[in-house]
């Protein structure tokens, strides 16, 4: 007769099945390893737009790197380089419907990255965030994390004279953008979700500091952050509720 039991490695859970010989040892007939239920179980899958942006691509890699899955849409798929068995890339537009209902199908949590690039439509935010609430809505999906700049205001703010300055001189080069990341923010605030808006000032390409503050516009602030940093801020937020319903500004 054998004994059967478990063993915890600490990277995964083994049954086995033990017998004696003559001499009294023991040798293991068959083991089976099974991952351990709270290492891959209770990981979140997360439904990724703008994830071939910039701060997308910081973004991806941490999520992957930590065992998240992932479904990403991307308009070009070339755009994210990344393979993983966690990670799947659906060709599309956030402005479809139907690309945006498949990119949600078994997610936990959105995160928006996606905004204003060249040759986008004027409210592409706006509209793009309508169609994702559109489908979180009706598929169940309660959280979201979306990332805008410092531009749109909120009441625990208190700018500066150069936070003012910098809105000002946005107001009359770029209004469209202004008032897009409003539109969007004004979507996610009237639809009962679990919402929660990533600020950020003038993002650079220097590497993780692994250090940055959480505040407001001209609270517990400076002017820039890399994206490095702010991606994993971001990646933070998936687990947390800290900031829900509000607009933290990150930065250095």
């Amino acid at each position: 007769m054998g004994q059967r039991g478990v063993m915890d490695t600490g990277e995964g859970v083994i049954s086995y099945l033990k017998v004696s010989t003559s001499h009294g040892n023991q040798y293991p007939e068959a083991t089976v390893l099974c991952p351990k239920p709270d290492v891959f179980a209770l990981m979140k899958h997360i439904a990724l737009f703008g994830g071939s942006g910039l701060t997308g691509q910081q973004f991806l890699p941490l999520a992957l790197a930590q065992g998240y899955s992932v479904r990403a849409l991307a308009r070009d798929p070339a755009k994210i380089p990344q393979r993983s068995a966690a990670l799947e890339v659906i060709p599309g537009d956030v402005l479809s419907a139907a690309d945006v209902a498949r990119t949600l199908q078994g997610a936990d949590v959105v995160v928006s990255l996606f905004g204003q690039v060249k040759n986008s439509p004027k409210d592409v935010q706006t509209r793009g965030t309508a169609t994702i609430v559109a489908a979180m809505q009706q598929q169940g999906i309660r959280r979201i994390i979306s990332l805008s700049g410092g531009g749109l205001p909120y009441p625990a703010d208190q700018p500066k004279l150069a936070d003012k300055l910098i809105r000002g001189i946005m107001r009359l080069a770029v209004p469209h953008v202004l008032t897009d990341a409003q539109g969007h923010a004004d979507v996610l605030q009237t639809n009962g979700l679990s919402w929660e808006i990533v600020r950020a000032p003038r993002l650079t390409t220097g590497p993780a500091r692994g250090q940055y503050r959480v505040g407001w516009v001209g609270v517990n602030a400076s002017t820039s952050i890399s994206r490095a940093d702010l991606a994993d801020f971001i990646l933070k937020q998936v687990e947390s509720e800290e900031f829900v319903g509000q607009m933290p500004f990150v930065s250095y």
